[in-house]
This record gives structure tokens, sequence and C-alpha cells, in this order.
């Protein structure tokens, strides 16, 4: 038997609805007012409600809508208000039954037979247009991820959907799930090798302040600093832009706020004296900077993309190494810079070797790690020639090779199919 919920308002000219409703075969699973809709049916859970409402208010459609947005339920209203506006938004907000005027015992059977069968229709309904704006929205997702994977390894829209089919078919998910997976791993790769930029260019910075303070071709050393300030500020705005305000703006605000002191300081005419203080204001640069990649890293878009932080985390040593060499060089205490330069020379080799045994790997990423172990012993045998004007050019020239060559792999890293279909 159909079981039925009996809300009304006060209304003393109202029929006995239970005594109708009971001969005409329904069960009462509950009774009320229509001011307590939402509570009652959810609680009661009918096959049908009933609302004996003769003058019905806004409150009462509101509380319709929000019935049918957490369940939806067959639904009757009996009024006596007969204002077509009114009706209309009834009937928008998914009264299936508006009956004017025209409550019958005699009628209730097939009054209720209509709701139930306009709720049913308007139900599959409402699953068929989900399922299109599914089936749209995952097509949209599909034609990103080709063009993310066709830009990235120069594929065809056909091998790149390929691609997704393949990985779609191993692991076990539909397309558009991996490539939500390649959007999202693109995504977090893409800020990651920009936060990651953001340590080498602090890092950079003093190295080329340094050189500047030496006046060791102090016009070319000029010239990087400015071209590196620009990608400092372009990398913020597109960290800001991109990422989310509530998962990572406290890092973005403080990282910016950390730059802004620096980059005051280096406004200035380069001064040897300056040095120290601004070496500090790149370290807390740096250390915002390797916060935020750590937060991305730890994410959980997609194991492979810890590589891009691997890769992109050797351009900071080198130029930390270099920049410490400089340091050391002018410094009348030269013990702690010595430390340092151990330090970080211990964590480039240990990062290099992390790489080379990587299982992630490609012909192309194997020789830019060629290239990248050369050029760190290259750097590594002008370190000690830091303290003369010759020696200074050349590791500043070896430094700045060893860097082109880890920007590269950090891309190849980003740019990866394993990385971006996990």
């Amino acid at each position: 038997m159909t079981s039925v919920l009996l809300l009304q308002t006060a209304d003393p000219g109202a029929p006995d609805l239970r005594a109708d409703f009971l001969s005409a075969g329904f069960t009462i699973c509950g009774q009320g007012d229509c001011a307590h809709l939402v509570r009652e049916a959810l609680r009661a859970q009918p096959d049908v409600v009933v609302c004996w409402a003769p003058q019905a208010s806004e409150e009462l459609l509101k509380a319709v809508a929000t019935l049918q947005h957490e369940q939806s339920i067959p639904l009757v209203v009996f009024t006596r208000d007969n204002d077509v506006a009114l009706m209309e938004r009834a009937l928008a907000v998914g009264v299936h039954a508006w009956v004017v005027q025209g409550y019958g015992a005699h009628r209730l059977r097939p009054l209720l037979a209509l709701a139930r069968a306009r709720e049913a229709q308007l139900r599959q309904l409402n699953e068929k247009v989900a399922e299109l704006e599914a089936r749209l929205e995952e097509r949209k997702l599909v034609d990103k991820a080709k063009g993310i994977l066709m830009r990235a390894r120069h594929l065809s829209e056909d091998e790149a959907f390929r691609l997704l089919r393949t990985a779609s078919m191993h692991g076990n998910r539909k397309v558009g799930q991996v490539s939500q997976q390649v959007i999202a791993a693109a995504r977090v790769g893409e800020a990651m090798n920009r936060a990651g930029q953001q340590r080498m260019l602090s890092q950079r910075l003093v190295k080329l302040y340094a050189l500047a303070c030496s006046r060791t071709d102090g016009q070319a050393a000029a010239l990087l600093m400015r071209e590196t300030v620009a990608r400092v500020e372009e990398n913020l705005k597109s960290l800001e832009s991109e990422l989310s305000p509530q998962t990572f703006g406290d890092l973005l605000q403080a990282g910016r706020a950390a730059w802004a002191e620096l980059r005051q300081g280096l406004e200035a005419a380069p001064r040897a004296s300056e040095l120290t203080r601004l070496d500090a204001l790149a370290e807390a640069v740096m250390n915002n900077a390797d916060a935020l990649v750590l937060a991305l890293e730890a994410s959980g878009v997609a194991t492979p993309v810890g590589v891009v932080n691997t890769a992109g985390r050797q351009r900071m040593l080198s130029q930390r190494l270099a920049k410490l060499a400089l340091l050391r060089a002018a410094s009348q205490e030269p013990a702690p810079l010595v430390a340092a330069m151990d330090a970080t020379s211990t964590a480039f080799e240990q990062g290099l070797r992390a790489l080379e045994e990587a299982p992630l790997s490609t012909p192309e990423i194997r020789a830019i790690l060629q290239e990248g172990r050369a050029a760190w012993q290259a750097l590594c045998a002008t370190l000690p020639e830091a303290g003369q004007s010759a020696g200074r050019m050349r590791l500043a020239a070896a430094s700045e090779d060893l860097l082109g060559i880890f920007d590269r792999l950090t891309e190849a890293y980003q740019h990866s199919v394993e990385v971006l279909v996990g």
C-alpha cells in the first residue's frame, strides 16, 4: 500500500484528510504541520507527501525546494490560491500536483498516481540530463588532457588518446578519470617547477650580487640580475593565480613578503657590506619556496611528481654552491662557509645519484643526466678559483651551464608521460 505523509496548515474548513485517505486505501505514516515539511518528510520517508495549504506561502515553496534537493519525493498540494505565477513557481521547485480548489475524496487515488508518475518521469529526465552533463564534462577533460600530452610529448591527437585509453585499461579506470589525473599532475608539476625555481633564483641572485660586488663581469651580472628578478615576479604571479588560496594562500603570502624584502635590498647599487644581509633574506625566500614545494609534493596527485622536486632542487644546489664559493673567497671567517659548501656538494651528489637510479627514465632524460654529471664536475673544478677574477668568471659560467641543464631536466620530468599519467 502507498504510504502518505499528511501535512496541514490551520484551516477550520479543512476536510477530514486522514479518514478520506484511509478510505481510499492509503497508509498514513505521519501527520503534521506544513511548516515542518522537510523534517517530517525526511523522518517518515513516505511514498507521497500531501500538503493542505489553502493560502500557500513562499516559505512553503522554499521548503519544497529544500526537500527535493535533499531527496526526490512525490508531492501533492491542495490549495485555494489560484495565482498562476505561484503555481508556476511551485511546479518549478518540485510540486508534482498543484490542485486548486479541486479536493475530492474520489480524486485522491488518480491525483496521487499522477504525482508519483510525474516524479518518476522528472527523476528519469534529471538522471539523463546528469548523465549527458557527465559525458560532456568527461569529453572536456579528455580533450584538455589530450592537449597537455600533445604539447608535452609532441604527440598527435590520436596518439594522445591511445595513451589515455591504454592507461585507462591498465589502471582499470575510466578515460575521464585518467584525464583528470593528467590535468592535475600537469598543474601540480608546473607549480612545483615554478616554486622550485624560486628556491634556485634566490641563490642565483646572491651569486650574481657577489659577482657584481667583486666587479667580475659586472655588466653581465647586472643584466642577469634584472632577468632573474623578472623571473621571480612571473613565477609568483603564476603561482598566485593557479593555486588554491584556501590550500596554499598562507605559503604564497609568506613567499611574497619574503621576496619583497629581498627585492628592496637588491635595488641599491651592489655593496660588499650588504652581502650577508641579502644572503639571509635570500635564505628566507628559499625556505618559503621549499615549504610550498613540499606542500605540493604532498598533495597526493601522483607519486611520480616528486621527481620534479628532486630535479628542480639540483638547480638550487648548483647556484647555492657557487654562491657559497664566492662568499667564502671574500670572508674573513671561511670555516662555516666551507662546511656549508661540503653539505651542499653532498646533497647535490645524493640528488644526482637518486635521479640516475630512478626507474622513471627516457633516452632524453638519460642524455640530460649525462650532461649534468659532466657539468657538475666542471663546476666543482672551478670552486678553488673563486678568489681570482678569471676563476670567478669560470665559476659563474659553469654554474649557469649546470643550471640550464637541470632546467631542461626538470621540464623533461614535468612533461614525462609517467608523471602526467601517473
